[in-house]
């Protein structure tokens, strides 16, 4: 066997029958993060199905139904990630804590992964994590205590009215938490100039884009 097989079956959350060792799975593939913090850094990405938040502008709405994917044990999605030279793996939805993600990243913790999350906060943080962001939204109302654990709060700019949507979240993170605008991308010709104006005279914020879409990364 591998090591990495090793390892797994040395992990005993994974033959423990609980909640979340099983997760329905859209898609998983390995990539460049083209966003946020860690935007240009290869990673691993798993997208978890099932979102009861329901955005309108969601460019992934597929993902909504958690029924409609198959389901994947966590030694699975490990070893999968393990197939590539890269050790960041992206947990994402859909709403990924809509899932108990402890079994998942404790697995992958214990294989060597850092584990990052992309969540909209409005769940009970659940899992191992190296990086939380949080990019809440509007159709439901992020945690306070998700909120408190956020490395990087994420605003997704539709409308003038967003930068003090954004303020307002913004004095619920930490000091330390990274602060990104990001033009939501049908409507970055109108809203980016906008943006790069607000980011000028408020420094503390720095601009997100969707650089994976600009590049035509899959």
């Amino acid at each position: 066997m591998s090591a990495v097989t090793d390892l797994l079956a040395a992990l005993p959350i994974l033959h423990t029958p609980i909640t979340g060792v099983i997760l329905p799975v859209m898609e998983q593939f390995y990539t460049i993060q083209g966003e946020g913090f860690n935007a240009g850094r290869a990673a691993y990405f798993i997208r978890l199905g099932g979102c009861d938040v329901g955005c309108v502008w969601c460019d992934v709405k597929e993902s909504w139904d958690a029924d409609a994917h198959p389901r994947q044990a966590v030694a699975e999605l490990v070893a999968a990630a393990a197939a590539h030279p890269g050790r960041n793996v992206v947990i994402t939805g859909g709403e990924p804590l809509m899932h108990n993600c402890g079994p998942l990243t404790g697995a992958l913790q214990a294989a060597g992964f850092q584990t990052w999350i992309e969540t909209s906060g409005a769940h009970p943080l659940s899992g191992r994590w190296d990086w939380i962001c949080v990019s809440p939204k509007k159709f439901r109302a992020p945690r306070p205590d998700v909120l408190a654990h956020a490395d990087e709060l994420k605003i997704i700019v539709f409308n003038d009215s967003d930068f003090a949507w954004a303020e307002e979240h913004a004095a619920l993170v930490p000091a330390t938490t990274r602060l990104y605008l990001q033009p939501e991308w049908s409507r970055a010709a109108r809203m980016t100039p906008a943006l790069i104006d607000y980011v000028k005279a408020h420094p503390r914020w720095q601009v997100s884009l969707q650089t994976h879409k600009y590049l035509d990364i899959p």
